[in-house]
């Protein structure tokens, strides 16, 4: 059995507390949430929706280069687009379907991580298992990561997902933007080199920028006036295009234009109190998890035997029914069988009776 999110949360609030009095006066400061001014040379990817076809090239190719699973459904069966999908630890990259109303055709909108200038993620993260590279990519070090899973819940685009299916060592998996793959061998991340329509653009965050600009201003009754991750929670190495409202698209509109360590600073202020007692921490739920589960099996022992005592005491009663039954059952054969005997023996002797009382021929007669 495991242990919920939501207890999770609350011992862990309840050991920053405790640690933060306990400490008071104290300097305590998360390493994850000083001031970061972005990197200005940073790479990025601008994806133009109006350029999507929905083909999933993307995905195969996201696929193949990170040695992820094959998928239930091949890349070539478009009909999965009729499902609004997330990434999850088999796909860091999916391809979803919109019908907006603004919009005589339908619109193909590219989900993966992205790739925030100032991550929630790594802001969230106390143990530094997410880290904001100088050439754009949000990369993860599994080797830090004590799955406490705080970047899943700050990221305000629900990206990062967990293995769940992975017992022994679960990781929180997303896209790299082919960091280690391609990027550090001076390649472009796969997704953008399959694309057949060149949807999507990689380069220099700042010439994707004025790109974008050139595009809206070339074709002003293509796009909407807005540049999705210019701005959005302190901008996005990830940009978007798009002909109509990015609301009718599945995107997180309306975010603070306020970069995530602005609003978590202070929050994970005491967090170094929690990760000085994580072992001590971990282990008191490890051993609450095993005590639970020894009660847990205890108390499913003990209902399978008295199950299985009240289906015995069931048998039982049903087996005595049935052998009364069967008695009744045979001792009305057997007095079916009698009386069938005695009509047939008085039947027999009837006949014979009758056959005496015959008259015959007499001695004296015959002389």
């Amino acid at each position: 059995m495991g242990i919920s999110r939501r207890k999770f949360l609350g011992w862990i609030g309840l050991s920053a507390g405790t640690g933060a009095v306990t400490l008071a006066g104290k300097a305590a400061q998360a390493a994850s949430v000083q001031p970061f001014a972005g990197h200005p040379e940073g790479m990025g990817v601008l994806h133009d929706s109006t350029r999507c076809l929905g083909c999933r090239q993307c995905e195969a190719a996201c696929n193949k280069v990170n040695s992820l699973p094959e998928p239930d459904r091949p890349f070539d069966d478009l009909t999965v687009l009729n499902e609004h999908r997330r990434t999850h630890p088999g796909a860091y990259t999916v391809v979803n379907k919109y019908q907006p109303p603004s919009s005589p055709a339908p619109v193909f909108v590219k989900t993966q991580c992205n790739h925030c200038l100032e991550p929630a993620c790594a802001s969230a993260c106390f143990v530094k298992a997410f880290k904001k590279q100088k050439n754009g990519p949000v990369v993860y070090f599994e080797n830090l990561c004590v799955g406490c899973r705080y970047c899943m819940i700050a990221c305000p685009f629900y990206v990062p997902t967990y293995e769940y299916d992975r017992a022994l060592t679960p990781r929180v998996r997303k896209c790299t933007l082919c960091a280690d793959t391609r990027l550090a061998k001076g390649q472009i991340p796969g997704c953008v080199e399959a694309c057949p329509r060149e949807a999507m653009t990689f380069g220099r965050r700042e010439d994707l920028m004025r790109l974008a600009r050139e595009r809206m201003a070339r074709y002003p009754g293509r796009y909407v006036n807005h540049i999705y991750g210019e701005k959005e929670m302190g901008g996005t190495s990830w940009l978007y295009l798009s002909g109509v409202p990015f609301d009718q698209l599945g995107f997180q509109t309306g975010l603070p234009h306020k970069a995530a360590g602005e609003f978590t600073s202070g929050a994970l202020a005491a967090v170094p109190v929690v990760v000085g007692l994580w072992t001590v921490f971990l282990t008191g739920i490890y051993s609450l998890n095993k005590r639970r589960d020894k009660i847990a099996a205890e108390e499913l022992a003990k209902a399978v035997l008295a199950a299985r005592l009240e289906k015995d005491e069931e048998a039982g009663e049903k087996l005595l029914a049935l052998s009364a039954k069967l008695e009744k059952e045979k001792e009305k054969a057997v007095m079916s069988e009698v009386k069938k005997a005695l009509a047939e023996a008085e039947k027999k002797a009837a006949e014979e009776k009758a056959k005496a009382q015959q008259p015959g021929e007499t001695p004296e007669e015959e002389s």
